[in-house]
């Protein structure tokens, strides 16, 4: 098994990326979509983050906008925070892994994955990177988002440029969505032809 790490900056188009390996019947682990689940209604860290940060949950579980405006540029809450998300994450990650024991390409989409040394345990990793002004401007079409917010969360991201300098693989996303889409049909080739499938 070819356990590959995907990664890449916000507005860059990881998640369009991700959909294409699942398109392609690669079983996909979204990081961003397990920790929704854990912090909603009844999830398993719900409960633990209200007792740490009081006021921002309620019936729909986390209420992360409420979360967000607590922990952004606060680097000791963002710690607490993580300090009970990230454990829960990895028992989610662990199930998946054995769930899908017997594919020869599983795929971890990981948002923060050098940021947060998450790249322990992955064979190789993909980062999904496209132009500044490209990233830029798919980030501030997005609802609620200010160019101000958008500057926090890059400050809390490794820059592109060191990224893709650490990547095994770049996936460029300031292309086409064809190119793309062949870009990651190459990339799956290439690591499942490594092992005779």
């Amino acid at each position: 098994m070819i356990r590959l790490g995907l990664t890449g900056s916000i507005g860059m188009g990881k998640s369009t990326v991700a959909a294409m390996f699942r398109e392609a019947g690669v079983p996909v682990f979204d990081a961003d979509a397990a920790v929704h689940a854990l912090q909603g209604p009844g999830g398993a860290v719900a409960k633990p983050i209200e007792a740490a940060f009081p006021g921002t949950t309620g019936p729909a579980g986390v209420d992360r906008p409420a979360l967000g405006a607590r922990v952004l540029g606060d680097p000791h809450a963002l710690g607490r925070l993580e300090a009970i998300v990230l454990p829960a994450v990895a028992r989610e990650r662990l199930a998946f892994l054995e769930r899908h024991a017997a594919e020869p390409l599983l795929v971890f989409d990981i948002p923060l994955l050098f940021e947060k040394g998450g790249s322990a345990g992955l064979d190789a990793v993909a980062v999904v990177s496209a132009p500044a002004p490209v990233q830029r401007a798919r980030v501030l079409a997005r609802p609620n988002m200010t160019p101000e917010k958008f500057e926090a969360i890059l400050a809390l991201q490794m820059p592109d440029a060191e990224k893709r300098a650490r990547a095994d693989h770049v996936i460029d996303t300031g292309v086409g969505l064809e190119d793309t889409r062949a870009q990651v049909q190459r990339l799956i080739s290439c690591l499942t032809a490594r092992q005779g499938r």
